[in-house]
């Protein structure tokens, strides 16, 4: 049967099953590194997914399906933001960290502002360059790399601070 209205065909369940398994841990994980709140990332985390059925998206490969992932979460982080008027909430104390210097490492992640959350987890955690996520993010590439040089900055005297 031939899309209608140009719209694909929505994927069928083993196929929809499969990206979400594929792909569930790092839209939650990018959420959460900007929206710093454990409700509010996981509702993103269904946003993105739904926006995807609403869209069926064809990916040339899995790595432009991870990009358009990312970017949709991101943008819907940025509107979550933009919408509620919002405080610094504490870690929620149920996320998985592998220890606890780590666990102090993350609430000082916690502190900065959302945009260098941002970079920092694309950059490090999802392994990201500084061209691919000014891609995504619509920045210049400079843009992204004195972003990620800030926050390391910030990160590094939030981590002195708690040590010294």
């Amino acid at each position: 049967m031939p899309p209608v209205f140009g719209r694909k065909k929505p994927p069928e369940h083993q196929d929809f099953e499969a990206l979400v398994c594929r792909q569930e841990n790092r839209i939650y994980r990018l959420a959460l590194s900007i929206l710093g709140n454990v409700q509010d990332a996981e509702d993103q985390t269904q946003e993105t997914f739904l926006r995807y059925l609403e869209k069926c998206p064809v990916f040339e490969n899995e790595a432009h399906e991870s990009a358009w992932l990312l970017t949709v979460t991101r943008n819907g982080c940025i509107s979550r933001l933009r919408s509620k008027s919002r405080q610094n909430l504490p870690l929620e104390m149920d996320i998985p960290t592998p220890g606890p210097e780590e666990r102090e490492e993350i609430e000082e992640l916690f502190r900065l502002p959302a945009e260098d959350r941002e970079v920092i987890h694309l950059y490090y955690y999802e392994g990201w360059s500084t061209g691919e996520i000014a891609r995504m993010t619509g920045a210049k590439e400079g843009t992204v790399r004195s972003r990620l040089s800030r926050a390391r900055g910030k990160l590094r005297a939030l981590l002195e601070e708690v040590e010294g």
